[in-house]
C-alpha cells in the first residue's frame, strides 16, 4: 500500500512538471534564443494556471539589467564624439520608454502596459548643438537600432511631451503565431522641434522628466533671444 502511495506521488509530481514545462509552439518560438530572451517571450505568451510565468517585476528585472549593462551614456558620447567639458550648457536628461511597434505587448497586473521593445536616449546640449542618441533593444531577440541626431539651437522651435493613442496586440493566438485584436492604448513620448522634422522618442510621464523638459525650454528662450 505504500508503494502503490509513493508511485502516485511520484507519477502526479511528473506530471505537475510535465504540464509546468513550455509547450512545443513555444520552445520553436524561442529556439537558439538566449535565456532572458526565453524569459521575456514567456512572460508575454505564457497563459493558464500551470504555465511557466514570470512576474511583472521579473521583466522589469531583465529589461533594467539590459539596459545597466549596455552602459549607454557612455555609448552615447563616444558615437556623438563629445566629452563631458563640452556638454555642460544643461543637465544631461535621460528618457526612458517601451515602444510598441512590432513588439510583443501585455497589460500587466499593475495595470501597465509592457513590450518587448525598450528605447533609452540621452540628450546633451553645448553651447551651440543639441545632441540626441536613441538606441531601442528588443527584450524577445537580439534586434537593436541606434540612432543619433545634432541639431542647432536656432533651429529648434520647441521641445513638447505629449500622449499618442497606438493600436498593440491582444490575446496571442498560439496557433496563428499572432494576436487575435487590437486595442489602443495612450503612450507618452518626447519630441523636438524643428523646420520641417520632428524627432520623437519614449519617455516615461515623471515629475523629473517635466521639470527636465521645462528647463529645456528656458535654455531655448534663452537661446532664441540671446
Amino acid at each position: 500500500m505504500v508503494f502503490v502511495i509513493i508511485l502516485v506521488l511520484i507519477v502526479g509530481v511528473f506530471v505537475f512538471f510535465k504540464m509546468r514545462s513550455d509547450p512545443s509552439w513555444m520552445k520553436k518560438l524561442y529556439k537558439d534564443r538566449s535565456a532572458e530572451q526565453r524569459d521575456a517571450i514567456r512572460y508575454f505568451l505564457s497563459e493558464g494556471c500551470l504555465a511557466k510565468k514570470l512576474s511583472d517585476s521579473d521583466y522589469d528585472a531583465i529589461v533594467r539589467r539590459k539596459v545597466d549593462s549596455l552602459n549607454l551614456r557612455q555609448k552615447a558620447l563616444d558615437k556623438i564624439g563629445l566629452d563631458e567639458d563640452e556638454i555642460k550648457e544643461i543637465e544631461p536628461l535621460c528618457l526612458e520608454g517601451y515602444r510598441f511597434e512590432k513588439a510583443y505587448t501585455k497589460f500587466g497586473e499593475d495595470k501597465k502596459w509592457r513590450s518587448s521593445k525598450y528605447e533609452v536616449t540621452w540628450i546633451f546640449a553645448s553651447d551651440k548643438q543639441l545632441y540626441i542618441y536613441s538606441y531601442m533593444f528588443n527584450t524577445d531577440e537580439d534586434g537593436k537600432r541606434e540612432r543619433t541626431e545634432e541639431y542647432f539651437w536656432k533651429d529648434i522651435t520647441n521641445f513638447s511631451t505629449m500622449s499618442e493613442t497606438k493600436e498593440v496586440g491582444v490575446d496571442w493566438d498560439e496557433k496563428k503565431q499572432e494576436y487575435k485584436s487590437r486595442k489602443n492604448i495612450d503612450t507618452q513620448e518626447f519630441a523636438v522641434v524643428v523646420p520641417g522634422e520632428k524627432f520623437i522618442c519614449a519617455a516615461q510621464q515623471s515629475e523629473v522628466v517635466e521639470n527636465a523638459v521645462r528647463a529645456m525650454k528656458a535654455k531655448l528662450r534663452e537661446k532664441k533671444s540671446a
